[in-house]
């Protein structure tokens, strides 16, 4: 800084000779979209207004628990038991909660925690419905309130797999990859759609043609697609207050449980289970005969679409190797199973086909587990943009790099600040090479920063204003197909 000296006397100047610093950018924290329990909090409203957590505890207080799943031997909201042989059973089949769920988002987080996430954010498009209508228009609202953010990196639909209608839910994709691109710092993760639920058994073939038709052409490198649902080790939330015990045929007065009585049920003519006219759930049998009901309730467990827990997936490979890391060969927490089984014949139409549109399979292998077995954006034929990680890691540098040369805008597009950002460019791209990010025996082999009159500018350019700096990278990429040759070596002594 000039500054003119009047009084005589010693002064002291501090003269920075360091060139500014590159940040890196968060890279792992994705924004669910997704319908919730509570719809304000603390008396603000929380429906499309993106909100920041850090654990599962945190978006239970804040947007409340799961909606209770339904299940019930078809009686009302009742349970019925009968006694054969002097031991209490069912009198009936329970229905299965995976007919009957709409929304996912809490069930979702489970996955994205346990699976090695950490903060995100929570978008909700409104509060669960008693009938368990979704919206997409809803959730179309939520992804654009998502556009005011700038630290999301990841988008993830919920509960959009609750649309009936496939162009609806593909609209909501192709708009989300619309906003990546515009956007450049965060990337989709597409669950296929399913023609029909079935627990989540619906073979590729049946899916395929519609995902590959309806996602579009466009902006295809900033999503990533897998492929099949997930069999979880999760359980479903119940809510044990609002379900009933109906006693059937073998059960005696004499049967019931000290402090319980048996009253008459008008539906069906037959008794109920009841410590008083109030009290007639499946809480208040906190007995022998409540953990027989609730082991069986236990045995449905949770079947899930893949993107919660990969989004955990990315998180975890993020944190322990680096954005640059492809998140394949990485195995699945509180997952039990694919709820399709998929061979390398199968996946070779999922992972390279002549559309491009490539679908990562999640795969179980002996003796290693449930596997992540895919890297792929959705752009699969492109040699630039083939795999997710090159993608990410290109959103990470060049967001970091935006937000480090902000403070150079209006400063003298002369020689002393292109020194000074070229680096500072340097600076940041040599520490992604020693990480292992970028592929060269030497930093001028790795990457190159250009900028300066007569190399990247001209000077209209500067007499526009304008200060270019063109920036390259040999960012590292995957080893997806190794090759082993063997041949036979002739004697030779």
């Amino acid at each position: 800084m000039a500054t003119t000296y009047k009084t005589p006397g010693v002064y002291v100047e501090e003269i920075s000779k360091l060139p500014p610093s590159v940040a890196q950018v968060e890279t792992a924290i994705p924004a669910f979209i997704g319908y919730t329990k509570n719809g304000s909090y603390q008396g603000m409203s929380l429906v499309s207004r993106p909100k920041r957590i850090r654990s599962l505890a945190e978006f239970i207080e804040i947007f409340g628990m799961a909606q209770p799943a339904t299940i019930t031997t078809g009686i009302d909201k009742g349970i019925k038991i009968k006694k054969k042989d002097g031991v209490f059973m069912l009198d009936g089949e329970l229905s299965d909660p995976f007919l009957t769920l709409t929304y996912r988002l809490y069930y979702s987080l489970q996955l994205y925690f346990g699976n090695g996430g950490g903060p995100c954010y929570i978008v909700s498009c409104g509060t669960c419905k008693g009938d368990g209508t979704v919206s997409d228009t809803g959730m179309a609202t939520a992804l654009q309130s998502l556009r005011k953010e700038d630290e999301p990196t990841m988008i993830v639909f919920t509960d959009a797999v609750s649309l009936t209608d496939a162009d609806k839910y593909y609209a909501l994709y192709t708009s989300a990859l619309a906003q990546s691109a515009e956007l450049m710092d965060r990337v989709v993760l597409v669950d296929l759609h399913l023609t029909s639920i079935k627990k989540g058994e619906v073979s590729f073939s049946d899916v395929e043609q519609g995902f590959r038709n309806k996602i579009g052409i466009n902006n295809l490198s900033y999503g990533a697609a897998y492929y099949p649902w997930l069999r979880t080790t999760l359980a479903y939330h119940i809510d044990e207050s609002a379900i009933s015990i109906l006693a059937g045929s073998g059960v005696e007065v004499s049967d019931i449980p000290e402090g319980m009585v048996l009253r008459k049920y008008p539906p069906e003519g037959s008794t109920r289970l009841a410590v008083s006219d109030e009290s007639t759930s499946l809480y208040h049998a906190r007995n022998a005969l409540y953990s027989m009901i609730r082991k069986e309730i236990d045995k449905f467990q949770v079947i899930a679409p893949p993107s919660p827990a990969i989004a955990g997936v990315y998180a975890m490979v993020d944190a322990n190797r680096g954005v640059w890391k492809a998140p394949a060969n990485v195995s699945l927490n509180y997952v039990k199973a694919p709820a399709v089984k998929i061979d390398d014949g199968e996946q070779q139409d999922m992972n390279v086909t002549v559309t491009g549109k490539s679908v990562n399979a999640i795969r179980a292998f002996t003796g290693k587990g449930v596997l992540v077995w895919g890297a792929r954006t959705l752009a699969g034929n492109d040699n630039e943009w083939r795999y997710i990680s090159v993608r990410r890691f290109y959103n990470m540098v060049e967001e970091s790099v935006r937000k480090a040369t902000e403070p150079f805008v209006f400063e003298p597009n002369d020689a002393n600040t292109w020194i000074k950002v070229r680096a500072m460019i340097e600076n940041f791209l040599i520490l992604q090479w020693r990480q292992g990010a970028l592929q060269g025996a030497k930093p001028e082999e790795a990457f190159f920063v250009h900028v300066g009159l007569g190399e990247t500018m001209t000077a209209f350019d500067i007499l526009e204003g304008r200060m270019i700096v063109e920036i390259g990278m040999a960012a590292v990429r995957p080893a997806e197909f190794i090759i082993l040759r063997f041949s036979h070596k002739m004697a030779v002594s």
